[in-house]
């Protein structure tokens, strides 16, 4: 080996032990409440080491450098970028880390490494390196999921289902305990995603989710105070509940339902992944991934996303220290919207995911820690459950917790079964009234039809409304297409004209009137009312256990009993044939 390519090869070395400790200090930080330094120093040394790499390949090589090594390093450029949308919402981050992951898939950096296992120390390198396989194919999923690549989605998962057996058959002492398990979830998760193949994307797409014809009506609210949707805290708590790693089904759906559906420049052309995530050349240069990227990447057309911080599994006072810290830096224009989808008991008192009435054992439980609540006395049902199997009161999530921060503008979308507790903020806020949407307190669905796999009922309304009516009204994935479209439309319609009879409405209240020009707001309000209105003809005659609440209310313009709310749910039903499974009263048709 000649002194050039050991010197090139020892300076690689050094430069990714650096990049290594910058980027370690870059994850271990939250995201939200800043930290962008670290992460831009984190991109800058990646970038760095990725141009010696290029500039330098075939002393690099001939020093003993690996593929795999180039593929770590391509890795953590992707995860950077998917941590940097995370932070700043902006999808071009999103896009950078899809570009590399898929070059490291296509180019098989980690396979062929692993692939070359050898005897003693070379086995045990190559059990290292499909672990690394194991895990960035896993993040891959996660961004192609969000990316909405239906057909690499696909792909990527018997990819790593495949992985996994041969791992298992070549490694049959090591224990694939937890792999097996990932695998059982990217299952559950996969099934309820695509439980309705032929919907749409589930961010806010101004081709379908905004109606011109009201413009002028939601322009009058901006002669008052508005308020923008600027930061949201997105999390969720549940036994048992679909998740795939870190990102759970609820706040999978809210996060998408708060972001633009891109329309620029930035909608990259899908590459095709070959059967064994390999190219034919596997000697070339597979250096040529532009760093630079998705900094030239743009789409001017549409206005920023909201900054999200999305939590998993938070303990109670993890969830306040980050709500304390985002409303620090909350701007006057701001609301700050915090939704939260939890059970109302603990773990062990469960007896399934459904939404239930208070037990008298989940009375014993509560009443062992009525001490840390002395306001709340030994009520059951009067707080979230954040927290593992078996731990206690600290773990409940009570609505004087959140009163706190009513000095800041809230919007506050709570799903529990227990979320009628929260009603208490109303008129307890501290300086700014909050807007609430509060689920019911139980779930519906069709007799011997199993709802919990689709994730909240009341999440997959307000994200995602058609695909909820059908779910509640039984209907399966193998819908007729055109059957399908033309229910989007009536829905298209209805939204409409909700929006029109909101936003003409003289009793609206003011803490309504400031966010409904705010397109992600106002699209949840909506939906809503829908949601309402459908759960009330679903189920007409025990409203209060069966529907969901807002406060402060809303007009009766927009009520369930309003005739232009019920008609359009009407047609929806007749067009899809569950007509009978609703209880519409008078058919339209004999009105008089």
């Amino acid at each position: 080996m000649a002194d050039g390519e050991a010197g090139a090869y020892r300076e690689f070395k050094a430069l990714s032990e650096a990049a290594d400790r910058k980027f370690a200090r870059a994850r271990d930080l939250p995201l939200y409440g800043g930290g962008d330094h670290h992460s831009r120093k984190a991109f800058k040394a990646y970038t760095r080491l990725w141009r010696l790499q290029q500039e330098r390949r075939r002393e690099l090589v001939a020093g003993g450098l690996r593929r795999w090594e180039i593929g770590e390093v391509a890795s953590r450029i992707g995860q950077l970028y998917y941590a940097r949308y995370l932070r700043t919402a902006e999808p071009r981050s999103l896009v950078g880390a899809y570009v590399f992951y898929e070059a490291i898939y296509s180019r098989g950096y980690f396979g062929a490494a692993a692939g070359a296992e050898g005897g003693g120390s070379g086995r045990h390198q190559a059990l290292l390196i499909r672990y690394k396989e194991l895990r960035f194919i896993a993040r891959f999923l996660v961004v192609a999921m969000l990316m909405r690549r239906a057909e690499a989605v696909d792909h990527l998962a018997g990819r790593l289902r495949a992985l996994v057996e041969e791992t298992k058959a070549a490694y049959p002492k090591t224990n694939f305990k937890e792999w097996k398990q990932v695998l059982q979830e990217l299952g559950r998760f996969l099934k309820a995603d695509g439980a309705y193949k032929g919907s749409r994307s589930l961010r806010y797409d101004n081709l379908f989710d905004s109606y011109p014809s009201n413009l002028v009506s939601i322009a009058r609210f901006h002669s008052k105070r508005v308020l923008k949707l600027k930061e949201a805290v997105l999390t969720s708590y549940r036994r048992s509940e679909v998740k795939f790693t870190e990102l759970t089904l609820d706040t999978y759906r809210m996060l998408q339902c708060l972001e633009w559906e891109p329309t620029g420049s930035y909608q990259i052309a899908a590459k095709e992944l070959t059967e064994n995530g390999t190219v034919s050349d596997q000697s070339g240069p597979s250096g040529l991934i532009d760093i630079q990227l998705s900094t030239e990447i743009s789409d001017g057309s549409l206005p920023s996303n909201p900054q999200k911080a999305i939590i998993y599994h938070p303990t109670v006072s993890h969830l306040l220290a980050v709500l304390a810290t985002i409303c620090e830096e909350l701007s006057q224009d701001s609301i700050l919207l915090i939704y939260i989808s939890a059970s109302g008991c603990a773990e062990q008192n469960m007896a399934s995911q459904k939404y239930a009435s208070s037990s008298s054992s989940h009375a014993t439980a509560a009443s062992s820690f009525s001490i840390d609540k002395p306001n709340s006395h030994n009520s059951p049902d009067n707080h979230l459950w954040l927290g593992p199997r078996g731990s206690g009161g600290p773990n409940n999530l009570y609505p004087e917790d959140l009163i706190p921060f009513t000095r800041y503008p809230l919007f506050l979308v709570i799903d529990s079964e227990n979320s009628h507790a929260f009603k208490a903020i109303h008129n307890a806020e501290k300086g700014e009234p909050a807007a609430l949407l509060l689920s019911p307190r139980i779930s519906s669905a069709m007799p011997g039809v199993e709802s919990t796999g689709h994730g909240s009922q009341f999440t997959y309304f307000l994200t995602a409304p058609m695909q909820a009516f059908c779910q509640l009204a039984g209907i399966t994935s193998d819908i007729d297409t055109d059957t399908y479209a033309n229910a989007e439309n009536i829905l298209f319609s209805a939204l409409e004209e909700y929006e029109g009879i909101l936003c003409t409405s003289v009793g609206l209240n003011n803490v309504w009137g400031q966010v409904v020009p705010d397109p992600f707001l106002r699209r949840l309000i909506l939906r809503f009312i829908f949601c309402r209105a459908v759960l009330f003809y679903f189920h007409p005659e025990d409203h209060e256990q069966h529907l969901p609440t807002c406060l402060p209310s809303l007009p009766d313009s927009v009520s369930p009993t309003a005739e232009a709310i019920k008609t359009p749910i009407l047609l929806l039903a007749e067009n899809l044939v569950v007509s009978n499974r609703f209880r519409f009263r008078d058919s339209r048709h004999n009105k008089k």
